[in-house]
């Protein structure tokens, strides 16, 4: 991707729902899991090239970009509606406010084709294409929504969202998303049949088993840390290099390991290994993976709840030598012990204090290299049509933290996209790992 690509706002505005909240949903209450998420914005970017001509540079810009911000827009707030906490304001630590101020709307023009970043992905690019910085607070923004939509010379567009996580999980941010392209597809006049409005339920409903504790009230922020030299890197394991993987890695305590196990189990070891390889010596390593609570409450209302609804399980390893198959062993065992937590008949009072235990477990040991693991896969996204075809990419922007991992399905649905951010001494190990490169591309072209 050339150095060269700039990008240029060209106006903002709020958009409100289309209806006011009514009087009994003016308040969200926030739940356990609301309140222990720090306040940053999730990014997810959508990439929709101008398929019906490649090579000729659309020159009306004004009429493609009015033409296809009106539908955005108009579906948006009908959208915004139905999702109204978006709209709303977080405050303190216990609630949102939902007093339909909107949600920021924001279009830019882009200097270079759609093409040519798909063709040589860039993250350090992707930056320019959020409305907002992932560390940003709402009292910066003035939002807890932001949308971009980026207009390129070819005639195809970047749609770039930045959601608070105080308001939303994966789970619920692929709702919305499904929802404002079901929105289009409605205001379009076309059939819903293959495009049903989500209406959801009442935000704020796991209040009702994990209700918020008065002592975290109090806003929590990113901890300032100190500066250390990172870079991130994308990998792709297409669906043949899963498989063999899936083979290395079957035992008799797992005969069957997933997509996720095998391949954050060899990311895992490759990254243990080159931290190993730089420090001179063997710490405890943790790897913590976000997990969906909604099918493990025991609740059946729960498995369609909106707003925040994950916890973290944490695997750890002490042992100097590790391979494949016991570190996918040790992910499944660890599933299984967090599973039986939450059976039918537990009460929220149970479930609390586990909760507790487990952070108590993840935070206890400081000397220890920890791995943080966010799981995108399985979620509709290569679906959101907003009237121009699917999208030919989608990429979450990655944090840029030491030793985050964000999971992301490949386009075919079968490979897996990941987005790794390490020390930069411990990636240039990890990078050049034979075993790793044996299974995964180096940021290949998504085209």
């Amino acid at each position: 991707m050339s150095a060269e690509m700039k990008v240029e706002v060209i106006s903002r505005e709020t958009i409100t729902p289309s209806s006011p909240s009514p009087p009994h949903l003016k308040r969200v209450e926030f739940s356990l899991f609301d309140q222990v998420i720090l306040e940053h914005y999730v990014p997810l970017v959508l990439f929709y090239p101008n398929h019906a001509d490649h090579h000729e540079v659309d020159t009306d810009h004004q009429s493609l970009i009015a033409k296809k911000s009106s539908i955005l827009k108009a579906s948006l707030s009908e959208t915004l509606t139905h999702f109204y906490p978006l709209a709303g304001e977080f405050q303190y630590n216990d609630s949102i406010c939902c007093d339909d101020r909107g949600a920021a709307f924001i279009e830019a023009r882009v200097n270079c084709r759609v093409l040519e970043i798909l063709k040589s992905p860039d993250t350090e690019m992707l930056k320019c294409l959020f409305p907002a910085a992932v560390d940003s607070t709402q009292a910066l923004t003035g939002y807890l929504l932001l949308v971009q939509v980026n207009f390129f010379e070819c005639g195809g567009l970047a749609i770039a969202i930045n959601i608070s996580h105080k308001v939303a999980d994966a789970f619920t941010f692929s709702r919305f998303i499904k929802s404002w392209a079901a929105a289009v597809a409605l205001g379009s006049k076309c059939t819903t049949d293959h495009h049903p409005i989500m209406h959801p339920i009442e935000f704020g409903a796991a209040a009702s088993l994990y209700p918020a504790q008065d002592f975290l009230n109090a806003p929590r922020k990113f901890q300032k840390r100190v500066p250390e030299s990172c870079t991130t890197r994308r990998f792709v394991f297409d669906a043949s290099s899963i498989a063999d993987l899936k083979s290395k890695a079957t035992s008799a305590a797992v005969p069957s390991p997933t997509r996720n196990e095998v391949v954050s189990a060899l990311i895992w070891k490759c990254a243990m290994e080159a931290s190993r390889s730089n420090s001179g010596s063997i710490r405890p390593s943790l790897w913590s993976q976000a997990l969906n609570m909604r099918k493990r409450s025991g609740q059946e209302f729960t498995e369609n709840l909106l707003g925040n609804f994950v916890w973290s399980m944490a695997a750890v390893t002490t042992e100097s030598e590790v391979d494949l198959r016991s570190l996918v062993a040790r992910f499944r065992k660890c599933l299984e012990a967090y599973n039986v937590t939450y059976p039918n008949g537990v009460t929220a009072e149970q479930a609390y204090q586990k909760i507790k235990e487990s952070a108590g477990n993840f935070l206890a040991n400081k000397c220890m290299d920890k791995y943080s693991c966010s799981n995108w896969c399985r979620f509709p996204f290569y679906e959101t049509n907003f009237g121009w075809g699917k999208p030919s990419w989608v990429s979450i922007r990655s944090f840029p933290y030491k030793n985050t991992v964000i999971l992301m399905d490949a386009k075919d649905g079968n490979g897996i996209e990941a987005h790794l951010t390490l020390l930069e001494e411990d990636m240039a190990i990890f990078e050049s790992n034979k075993e790793l490169i044996a299974y995964a591309s180096l940021n290949p072209s998504v085209i």
